[in-house]
């Protein structure tokens, strides 16, 4: 029986409810897709909670933004796939689903020899690295930079990346355990938040000259931190807010600690063309197959289970990607 899981309303991981839906059948240009994997994402439990407006704007909605499955059917005028092929995706909302359908323009073949559970687990984070250090600030080698969130999902891949690309990557973490774990994918140093200033650390750690870029997931709670971390002409790049929105960032704050630069990029205004879609995939899935980065998927829970997903997520229980599987 295909199903959804359902988010009625903004609230607590409870709110999530199995609701049996029809196989849906695909219009001209799309694809209906069987699921066998979904990538889980912080940005998930934002809109979830209603800290961000659900996909579409409005209640009730399937959340859910990564996924990787099988083509079980295409509508009129698609070309590109068939039946049978394996595909994956990273589009806003409709993921936690046994069935999809999909526009074709926002599918990419999954190449063999890669499973779909690394993959599901590798598209929203994975073109989110890959933007990260290549447009938002366009890494060196010999660059040093640091990145909050070091263990955790897109923390992992960019430690690993950024070594792949000869730059010093310093991070920070939240657990003795989570450090060792950073310090595992390519971290240099990792600094634990709890038990140390990263501030200092970080003045310490370059003697005083700082970092070239923060890469910063956190938001509130490190920001104001993260700026006083960056070399003359540094760049501040925020693309999460994990801890709670920036409320009184000022443009002041830029001069003030070294004539930086700042940005708070987005994922999907990079993959809004297929060219782009194309070019950046096929880079993330020639770094895994070459081994530069690899997909550690440490979580993995029944779709219809998603609720202890959240939780787990929620409460910093995980590491690495975390999965829903439908089986």
């Amino acid at each position: 029986m295909a199903y959804a899981m359902v988010v009625h309303e903004p609230g607590g991981s409870k709110n999530f409810k199995k609701e049996n839906i029809e196989v849906p059948k695909p219009k001209k240009g799309e694809v209906l897709i069987r699921q066998t994997a979904i990538g889980l994402n912080f940005i998930d439990v934002y809109q979830r909670t209603g800290a961000y407006p659900p996909p579409g704007g409005e209640y009730p909605v399937i959340l859910g933004s990564e996924g990787a499955g099988v083509v079980q059917g295409v509508g009129a005028g698609v070309t590109t796939l068939r039946p049978g092929d394996k595909v994956a995706y990273t589009t806003p909302g409709g993921a936690y689903a046994t069935h999809r359908v999909i526009d074709a323009e926002k599918l990419v073949k999954i190449p063999s020899g890669l499973q779909d559970d690394v993959i599901a687990a590798s598209m929203l984070k994975g073109l989110t690295a890959h933007y990260l250090i290549h447009d938002s600030f366009k890494v060196k080698a010999g660059d040093t930079v640091l990145v909050h969130a070091a263990a955790g999902g897109v923390g992992l891949l960019l430690g690993q990346w950024l070594k792949a690309k000869g730059v010093t990557a310093i991070g920070t973490a939240g657990t003795k355990e989570k450090c060792a774990l950073a310090r595992r994918n390519g971290y240099t140093k990792v600094i634990d938040y709890n038990k140390q200033d990263f501030v200092d650390e970080i003045r310490k750690i370059t003697k005083g000259e700082g970092v070239q870029a923060v890469y910063d997931s956190v938001g509130k709670s490190t920001y104001l931190g993260s700026l006083k971390c960056l070399a003359k002409f540094g760049t501040f790049v925020s693309f999460g807010q994990s801890s709670g929105v920036i409320e009184d960032f000022k443009l002041a704050d830029l001069s003030q600690y070294g004539c930086l630069y700042a940005t708070r990029p987005t994922l999907f205004a990079h993959i809004s063309e297929k060219k782009e879609l194309d070019r950046r995939t096929k880079a993330l899935f020639k770094a895994i197959k070459d081994k530069d980065i690899k997909i550690s998927v440490n979580q993995t829970f029944d779709l219809d289970k998603v609720k202890a997903a959240h939780d787990a997520l929620e409460k910093r229980e995980t590491t690495g990607q975390t999965v829903l599987i439908v089986g």
